[in-house]
């Protein structure tokens, strides 16, 4: 017997009210919703794969009116057509993977600017090894914040939250439940 799948469109909530705020990621999101008060430079939101960096991106992204680059798509032209477009409000989504001479020029491109640079990566700026002693130095002086691991509770949340991207309603008995099943 064979079983079809289908492909069908689900939609990703990353609205403010979509975002679930726990003891992991609430220094995090403080700080999203502080900008425009950040410190020169740029601000760094560090932490494991899954922790909820793409989602801050997208809603200091709608709050700034920024737009997201992916670190590996970063390149010079595309740093230079930023500019010329007189952007300067970017969030560099997975900063770890973008190219670090167009990475030195993005930061300084919105810090002379005056904008904001978001930078997401799954380590600390400090543990990153730089071949650009300029751009090394810039990172590490930036501002650096945590995401944790979720806990038990978030992650049961996050688990209703994905179910209902995709138009399933589960209550939390059941995540609860089928988490106790599988400790």
């Amino acid at each position: 017997m064979i079983q079809l799948t289908f492909d069908l469109p689900r939609r990703t909530a990353l609205g403010r009210s979509d975002f679930l705020v726990s003891e992991s990621n609430a220094a995090p999101i403080g700080w999203i919703d502080r900008w425009p008060e950040w410190p020169p430079g740029a601000l760094v939101l560090y932490g494991p794969p899954g922790c909820g960096k793409t989602h801050l991106v997208h809603l200091w992204c709608e709050r700034a009116s920024a737009v997201i680059v992916a670190g590996e798509t970063l390149d010079e032209e595309k740093v230079a057509c930023l500019a010329a477009e007189g952007r300067h409000r970017i969030a560099l989504d997975n900063a770890d993977r973008a190219s670090e001479r167009a990475l030195l020029h993005l930061h300084n491109s919105c810090l002379e600017c005056q904008g904001s640079l978001l930078i997401t990566a799954r380590q600390p700026p400090g543990s990153w090894n730089f071949a650009l002693k300029d751009l090394g130095s810039r990172l590490r002086a930036a501002l650096a914040i945590g995401i944790g691991l979720p806990d038990d509770a978030l992650l049961g949340a996050v688990l209703v939250k994905h179910f209902a991207d995709r138009q399933l309603s589960v209550t939390p008995e059941v995540i609860d439940r089928e988490r106790r099943l599988h400790r």
